[in-house]
């Protein structure tokens, strides 16, 4: 349930309604928004009577139920207004919102060594990335797959961001690691096999990183936006969805099936800012351009694409990395239809210092034969 304040209600007044409206088994929470202020009531709202709670005061506005499972998730729950997450970096801070360009989030799958991790922060910061992702803890299907080098990668990454002022966006796996990756993370990735690891959400409530939370592989939208609630009810407001893919029955020609549908369902349903991985969700790196363009036209507040710089040696994940000069003749093109589809694109900074070629095109797949 939500009450809805009437612009300029004096805050002596919000506190007023906050305090007559506590019980043990009802939390209100302030939800400040641009124009104005809403009271969130979580928990047994059943017995409560819109009517009744109109009738505290002149200042309320409208008192509505919200009838989706996931609450704090729901769109009801800030009135349609859009959350933002801002992430602070080095470089100043950047900003997850409908209302905001577009972040570009790159780099590779995993973290392999000093040189390859810098290199590459350098390379697609100059391309227009805000933040650097790169995987210290890799969650593999197989147990022969190369898993990540762990704490000391956190440490290569933490030098990339000092080298290149990018943000870093990393993996958490285990909830004893939390705490040293977010000493180095800027945003706390929660990968797809872990989306529902309820134990882990509720530890990521009560930090003060933001969450990115990618989709499970057979998540439904709703399954997806119940594990954002678990974050959201222990405390954490800072959650950022992720559509990376989904298992579907036809993996013959893409690793996943790129969900993009969902971005216009989730505008429906939730506040929350939407990030899509083009690179998961396709598996390979031909068609990767091509999705990432789509889910701009289809309302994406951000994309996640791996960059390697040398992505048939990828120690994971090569088939789907674009190379430096693949990753800049994109942003170039997202830099030309961002504002066709209405979204205000980041400047496009040309290359200084870099080696890395200005294709302008990717190179087409071999036709099999």
């Amino acid at each position: 349930m939500i009450v809805i304040m009437k612009t300029d209600t004096p805050n002596l007044e919000i506190q007023r309604i906050i305090q007559e409206l506590q019980t043990e088994s009802i939390t209100p929470e302030k939800i400040v928004g641009k124009h104005k202020v809403i009271i969130g009531l979580v928990g047994n709202t059943t017995t409560l009577n819109p009517e009744h709670i109109q009738q505290l005061s002149p200042f309320i506005e409208k008192v509505m139920r919200v009838d989706k499972p996931f609450k704090r998730a729901s769109l009801e729950f800030r009135h349609g207004e859009p959350t933002e997450v801002s992430v602070p970096t080095p470089n100043g801070v950047v900003v997850f919102g409908q209302n905001h360009p577009i972040v570009t989030i790159a780099g590779p799958c995993s973290v392999e060594n000093e040189a390859m991790i810098v290199e590459t922060a350098c390379q697609v910061k100059a391309a227009g990335a805000k933040l650097l992702r790169g995987g210290a803890y890799k969650p593999r299907t197989s147990p022969y797959s190369f898993q990540g080098h762990g704490e000391s990668a956190l440490a290569l990454l933490a030098k990339a961001r000092e080298v290149t002022g990018l943000g870093i966006v990393t993996e958490v796996m285990d909830p004893a690691d939390l705490p040293k990756v977010a000493e180095v993370a800027d945003i706390v990735q929660i990968g797809a096999r872990n989306m529902q690891n309820f134990s882990l959400l509720k530890q990521l409530g009560a930090i003060n990183q933001p969450i990115l939370l990618k989709r499970g592989m057979a998540a439904t939208i709703e399954d997806w936006l119940m594990s954002a609630e678990y974050i959201l009810a222990a405390g954490n407001p800072n959650v950022i969805l992720c559509e990376r893919g989904i298992r579907t029955f036809d993996r013959k020609y893409t690793r996943n099936t790129l969900d993009l549908a969902a971005i216009p369902v989730l505008r429906t349903l939730t506040h929350l800012p939407i990030v899509v991985d083009p690179s998961h969700g396709t598996g390979k790196v031909e068609y990767v351009p091509t999705m990432a363009k789509a889910a701009i036209a289809a309302g994406a507040d951000s994309l996640m694409i791996e960059v390697h710089p040398n992505p048939a040696k990828a120690l994971s994940d090569g088939p789907q990395s674009l190379t430096p000069a693949q990753y800049e003749a994109l942003m170039q093109e997202i830099a030309v239809i961002g504002p066709v589809f209405g979204r205000q694109s980041q400047k496009f900074p040309r290359s200084t210092g870099t080696s890395f070629s200005t294709a302008k095109t990717l190179p087409k797949a071999p036709l099999a034969m």
